[in-house]
């Protein structure tokens, strides 16, 4: 892996790390909601944000945000998943449920990136 460029050496494990903690979230809520999807996505935004703060601030060198925000947390996080998971409900008659899903899905992503650039600055002072 060594040779692996930063971005694909972070993405070699954000994709399959995404799949194991949809699947582990699904399984442990029996239900339509795509709650692993919402799990991923704002885990990634977190990282994202913490990323994004260190860089700004200094304490990390720009490498360190490709390796993990753009490697990791790309193939971690997935607006296709998320756009599949919202039109599929749309479809089916549930168009209330796909609104709610899209502004939680939005509104919690944008909610982790400030809380994750936040603790950084933080963190930096």
């Amino acid at each position: 892996m060594a040779r692996l460029p930063p971005l694909l050496r972070g993405s070699v494990v954000g994709a399959p790390l995404r799949y194991l903690t949809d699947r582990a979230v699904q399984k442990r809520h029996d239900t339509v909601c795509p709650w692993g999807t919402f799990t991923v996505d704002v885990v990634g935004c977190l990282i994202s944000g913490l990323l994004t703060g260190a860089v700004v601030a200094g304490a990390s060198p720009s490498r360190v945000q490709l390796l993990l925000g753009t490697g990791l947390c790309g193939a971690l996080t997935t607006y296709s998943t998320f756009s599949y998971e919202t039109l599929r409900p749309a479809g089916d008659g549930a168009r209330f449920f796909a609104v709610a899903d899209v502004v939680a899905g939005v509104v919690a992503g944008l909610g982790a990136v400030f809380v994750g650039v936040t603790i950084a600055e933080a963190l930096r002072a």
